[in-house]
């Protein structure tokens, strides 16, 4: 499992070559903004990325989510970015989990949101 870390943009910019992905890996809440955080997958790999990111939340009611995951997929040569909020952590861990099918060539960039 692998620590996603984020890119925090600045007025005269920064550069974003991204990182590699691993088969599973966390964004801690320290690492997000004070709105969550967007994190861009980049499918330079000859095959689809299936992903699932985890979702800590619940419903108006209190009771936790179904499935308590999200699902997604990035397809070959393509990129997709998916918001990430405060209300998916774990709270016993401070973390969100995002696992990933294929990552051969997949790599991310996460940013601060807020």
């Amino acid at each position: 499992m692998a620590a996603l870390a984020a890119i925090t943009p600045t007025n005269t910019g920064v550069s974003s070559a991204g990182a590699a992905v691993a088969a599973s890996d966390t964004i801690a809440r320290s690492v997000m903004g004070p709105r969550g955080a967007t994190l861009e997958i980049v499918n330079g790999g000859g095959s689809t990325d299936n992903i699932t990111i985890s979702d800590a939340g619940s419903t108006a009611a209190g009771n936790a989510l179904s499935g308590g995951t999200i699902a997604g997929s990035v397809a070959a040569g393509a990129s997709k970015v998916f918001k990430i909020s405060h209300d998916q952590v774990t709270p016993s861990t401070e973390l969100v989990t995002i696992t990933h099918s294929f990552t051969t060539s997949v790599t991310y960039k996460l940013y601060p949101v807020g």
